[in-house]
């Protein structure tokens, strides 16, 4: 099968390579992945910022495809089945499992750069049947973590909800809060970005580069009460501005680290004020599952910005290293991709 080995922790060391194609073990089954999308972990592996315990590893967390066979034991999956592997295949339901020996794909183990996979079949859950391979692929990380974020905020009709910029897990959070019947504010540093963000749903917009005091905006926005739920992706830079965007007991989750993982912020608003400060570590194989039946119910799209085919998995690289996409990069890997 053709495959893709991270061979060192840099962008320059992945090989396409030619590889058997493996056979499913009890409660295991092989897959063949049709699409594969990238997370910024991807990216952290690839330039060793967050180290892959052992190299070559086929890499890249999240894909989907179909099932093609079942190890002993494996029941409620047939040949043929389109499916989504979970980033954390150990993680079925409940609390996070400890570090020690958790397994996740394309890190610990192999991931979604490959004609074929073998994962664990309780990890599996169901394409909604109304996306493409390539949409399915971009759901276990960012429809995930979003979806934990609208949970976890406890969003409902009559929330106010503050997006930090427009990947993928931002604008998931934006489909799900307003299914949820909330008003979304969302920032980015791009005018465009904003307008396609307004067709997605978006109520009010903020270029982040034309009012650096954007929580300010946000208070005024809101009447000076702040947001219900943050989802933090920026970090070091937007940390402390998210804190003073936020309403009394609100909640700010914490996604990612674009600009950096040293906080420096006082921690008064988040006394004061009562905040519950989450941090995200995805979720689990249950949380995809709801994630799913939210997506099916709603008919929710995912946004692809771009798709990179198999042989270009480099440029997928590129191109999220990048920056600048609006939504989700994909690359497919040919046959209903």
């Amino acid at each position: 099968m053709r495959a893709y080995h991270l061979e060192a922790s840099r962008l320059d060391a992945l090989r396409m390579v030619e590889l058997p194609q493996p056979s499913p073990g009890a409660g295991e089954a092989l897959i063949r992945l049709r699409a594969a999308s990238l997370n910024y972990i991807d990216l952290a592996v690839a330039t060793g910022a967050f180290p892959a315990p052992s190299l070559p590893l086929i890499p890249v967390t999240d894909g989907a495809g179909e099932v093609v066979e079942t190890g002993p034991g494996v029941t409620g999956l047939s040949a043929g089945d389109r499916v989504i592997p979970h980033f954390l295949p150990d993680w079925l339901a409940g609390a996070l499992p400890p570090v020690a020996g958790r397994r996740m794909r394309g890190i610990t183990m192999p991931g979604s750069l490959a004609d074929y996979a073998v994962v664990p079949a309780a990890s599996l859950v169901p394409v909604p049947r109304h996306l493409s391979f390539t949409e399915a692929a971009t759901l276990p990380i960012a429809a995930t973590t979003a979806w934990r974020a609208v949970r976890t905020g406890a969003v409902r009709p009559g929330s106010t909800v503050l997006l930090l910029g427009t990947g993928g897990v931002s604008l998931f959070a934006l489909q799900f809060a307003k299914a949820s019947g909330a008003r979304v504010i969302i920032t980015s540093s791009s005018d465009a970005k904003l307008e396609r963000a307004k067709a997605l749903g978006a109520d009010e917009t903020i270029n982040y580069k034309a009012v650096p005091d954007w929580d300010a905006r946000v208070l005024e926005l809101t009447g000076g009460a702040g947001v219900d739920l943050v989802v933090e992706t920026g970090g070091e830079e937007t940390f402390a501005r998210s804190l003073n965007a936020t309403a009394e007991e609100g909640t700010v989750f914490v996604v990612g680290f674009l600009s950096g993982a040293d906080l420096k912020a006082s921690l008064f608003p988040i006394i004061m004020k009562m905040l519950k400060v989450v941090g995200s570590n995805t979720g689990s194989v249950a949380d995809l599952r709801e994630a799913v039946r939210a997506i099916d119910a709603g008919q929710i799209r995912p946004v692809v910005d771009r798709v990179h085919e198999f042989e270009d998995a480099a440029g997928a690289y590129a191109t999220l290293s990048r920056g600048g996409h609006f939504g989700k990069i994909a690359i497919a890997l040919g046959n209903g991709g």
